[in-house]
């Protein structure tokens, strides 16, 4: 599937309003299903035991003004108005920042950079282009660069917000999903409705992730009119209970009921703040989801549409508690008993798929996020299906899936209740938040290159929000806040593990290269015989000679004719154009016909097939050989330390270069234009072909060259992948034995292999065994 062109041409960017009004009604479906269901819970979860509703209404009056305020500041100022410009070159998301990060302070995790990745086009974007540098800032910058324990702490708190957002992958679904069949308990007694919801609620947490597997591309175009319907339900009720309970509710909106809220709750109030933070569940979508729209459009959708919605929603329920005052039993507390009678049986359905559609959108970024946490080396390496070829970002990871679906479904019947399962969710919601509020005050100072007063400001007045509900919910560590903060340990134990492996491993690589000297050594032949074919060399490698093929070499009598070093390789932007894709170079003179191949991608990049990888990998490597200067051809070059690299983009990218043709039956060279012919060795003979551009000027050299290229593809290509062994140095502590021997040899042996050698047939494919003592 191609889906380079669909990225690099992305209409996401365009400034008309017709785009940015429908961008604006798509969002409402992706980006807000879990914001816009967080009334079904929010009073249920504050009510639970901490507070009591009493005649005075101080209680209910006081929550309606902390969700109204919490509201305004956290996902309107903070997030619409202010996180929302932190985008990574049109990217959101906890990754996003710390790719920001990485970048003006290069403090980036990934081991293989290069100076030739800071040249590509959105490497160097500033987020707000500015020339005032300040001198905090750069002392800032030089103290991150300095001091190697400051930046493993930069990466380990990414690396809590995301495991937090996973946990909150799990979380999501089942309190939206239970909240919304909650309303069966107003048709039976309470002692009969456990027996239902339960078993309710998980046969459509089952339905929800079976259907992953087909995409929501199937069934997207549903999800902004559900939310849309929800949100005009949800508004149309509570104005409608506004206006016949109580008009004059819109006063508890003053800042003053929240001093008299907890002046009379104390401790049982600010304990009650753990429910009320719910109200912003969902808040930090509309920063992650933002490579999918744009800027404009989700404020848009949130300030216009959102907002609105959701303030009269919680005055309505606020307005008909407020009369309410005796009512049978504190579990009715919540959304649907505000809701008119005859109405209720249809908002119960409409409730059930707004928490289908937010449940949805939870799990497509807990994939996505998943995905760019694998690209940046501190996931294992998972199966990624992309289920749209239009559609940039729809993916579905298997195993991942399933393991959500059980962990869901676990939580959902062991708490099976609102209270716990929302004490989990808040904790995991602001988390995530605090961390964004950490990172966002770095980026004020290094990216955005503003006074460090603003950074201070900004994280004192957000973080000192975010702390105070962040301690209401921690204290309910008994009473399940324990399950984010377990789940959020595991996977940072496998993120680190798997980090930690894949970075010791590296300098094992660095460590053992072999010397371009010894190379020089074995001469054109290498010491060995040339046969015909292509030895496709997997390495993490970006310079020198890695230790396998020194292996293969003194080991086996004869090698390819061709052998190019291939190193896969993400760096930190969310996207690499196209036209960047390949770095291509040689190792060694020329007529050792020894070449170095990098394929550069994003964090968020679309891996191509097997048969489409191996395809631009060959044009590349020719059109390298075609417009190198002859200058170059010359003489050794010193590549120990100084690999020259060419920049070549995909086939796709290169209109006016060398391009790969394929036909069904077998012909002799037919002009200047068509280099050598070549068949694949199967059943229905194909007669595969360079075609040069209009006048190309190459010398005999690079015929000779590019026509020994092809002679080699013809006779078959040849994927060598090193298996290895991680195995800790003998006298190495003891927590290191543990992580090396245990930790990441399990990973590893259950992770998949590289994305691109997936479809190679096996009899193409070689595994060599090495051991790598770290």
């Amino acid at each position: 599937m191609d889906l380079e062109g669909v990225i690099s041409d992305s209409p996401l960017k365009r400034n008309s309003w017709k785009t940015v009004l429908t961008l604006a009604y798509q969002s409402l479906g992706v980006v807000y299903g879990d914001l816009s269901t967080s009334p079904l819970y929010v009073y249920k979860s504050t009510f639970a035991e901490d507070i009591q509703h009493s005649e005075t209404n101080e209680e209910i009056y006081g929550v309606l003004s902390f969700v109204f305020w919490t509201l305004t500041l956290i996902p309107l100022v903070k997030y619409v108005f202010i996180v929302l410009r932190a985008d990574d070159n049109g990217e959101g998301g906890t990754f996003a920042l710390y790719s920001l990060l990485c970048r003006h302070a290069r403090v980036s995790s990934l081991p293989n950079c290069q100076l030739a990745d800071e040249e590509l086009s959105e490497y160097n974007k500033d987020v707000i282009s500015s020339n005032d540098r300040s001198v905090f800032g750069s002392s800032l910058r030089y103290t991150l660069e300095k001091y190697r324990v400051l930046q493993k702490v930069l990466l380990l708190l990414s690396l809590i917000g995301t495991c937090m957002v996973i946990g909150d992958g799990v979380l999501t679904p089942a309190l939206s999903v239970f909240s919304a069949v909650s309303g069966l308990e107003l048709s039976m007694s309470k002692e009969q409705h456990h027996y239902v919801e339960v078993p309710v609620a998980c046969a459509i947490l089952v339905f929800l992730f079976a259907l992953q597997h087909y995409g929501t591309h199937r069934v997207g175009f549903l999800f902004a009119p559900i939310v849309i319907t929800w949100l005009l339900c949800i508004s149309s009720i509570g104005v409608y209970n506004i206006i016949h309970w109580n008009p004059h509710v819109y006063q508890a909106l003053s800042p003053y009921y929240m001093y008299k809220f907890l002046r009379k709750t104390q401790k049982g109030g600010w304990m009650s703040l753990g429910g009320i933070l719910l109200c912003i569940t969902g808040s930090e979508a509309m920063f992650a989801d933002l490579g999918h729209f744009s800027q404009l459009s989700i404020q848009i959708a949130f300030t216009f549409v959102v907002y609105p919605s959701l303030i009269l929603a919680y005055m309505g329920q606020a307005a008909y508690l407020s009369k309410h005052h005796t009512i049978e039993s504190d579990y009715r507390i919540g959304f649907y008993v505000s809701v008119p009678e005859k109405i209720r049986w249809p908002v119960l359905g409409i409730a059930i798929l707004a928490a289908v559609v937010g449940s949805q959108a939870i799990i497509t970024g807990t994939f996505s996020i998943i995905k760019q946490c694998s690209a940046l080396g501190c996931f294992p390496r998972v199966k990624i299906i992309h289920t749209s070829s239009k559609v940039h970002g729809q993916i579905y990871i298997p195993e991942i899936n399933w393991t959500l679906m059980l962990l869901c479904l676990a939580v959902t019947v062991g708490f099976r209740d609102t209270k716990h399962l929302g004490n989990a969710s808040g904790l995991a919601v602001i988390t995530v938040m605090l961390v964004t509020t950490c990172l966002m005050s770095l980026v004020i100072v290094l990216c955005w290159r503003k006074s460090v007063f603003w950074a201070i400001c900004f994280i004192f007045f957000f973080g000192s929000i975010e702390a105070l509900y962040f301690s209401a919910s921690l204290i309910k560590f008994r009473e399940g806040a324990w399950v984010p903060i377990a789940l959020s340990l595991i996977f940072l134990i496998v993120m680190y593990v798997w980090h930690y492996g894949t970075v010791k491993k590296y300098e094992f690589d660095v460590q053992n290269k072999v010397s371009i000297n010894w190379l020089l050594s074995l001469g054109p032949n290498l010491g060995i015989v040339r046969v015909r074919g292509i030895g496709l060399i997997h390495t993490e490698l970006v310079s020198g000679i890695p230790a396998i093929f020194s292996h293969f070499v003194t080991n086996l009598p004869a090698f390819h004719q061709v052998v190019v070093f291939l190193c896969v390789k993400s760096v930190p932007v969310p996207h690499v154009r196209p036209e960047e894709r390949f770095l291509v170079g040689r190792v060694g003179p020329k007529e050792y016909r020894l070449y170095r191949c990098i394929a550069r991608y994003g964090y968020r990049d679309v891996h191509r097939d097997g048969l489409e990888f191996e395809q631009d990998l060959l044009v590349s490597i020719a059109e390298f050989i075609r417009s190198e200067k002859p200058e170059c051809n010359v003489g050794i070059v010193d590549m120990e330390n100084d690999e020259k690299m060419t920049v070549v983009g995909t086939t796709s990218s290169n209109l006016v270069g060398i391009r790969l043709c394929e036909d069904e039956e077998l012909s002799e060279i037919v002009g200047p234009s068509e280099v050598k012919e070549v068949k694949y060795p199967e059943k229905v003979k194909k007669r595969v072909r360079f075609v040069m551009p209009e006048s190309p000027r190459i010398d005999r050299d690079a015929q000779e060259e590019l026509q020994e290229l092809m002679d080699a593809r013809e006779a078959g290509m040849s994927f060598i992948l090193g298996h290895c062994y991680v195995k800790a140095k003998r006298g190495s502590s003891l927590m290191k034995r543990l992580v090396i021997n245990l930790g990441y040899d399990f990973l590893r042996r259950n992770s998949r292999g590289p994305s691109y050698a997936m479809s190679i047939p096996h009899a193409s494919t070689l595994e060599v065994g090495m051991i790598y003592l770290v």
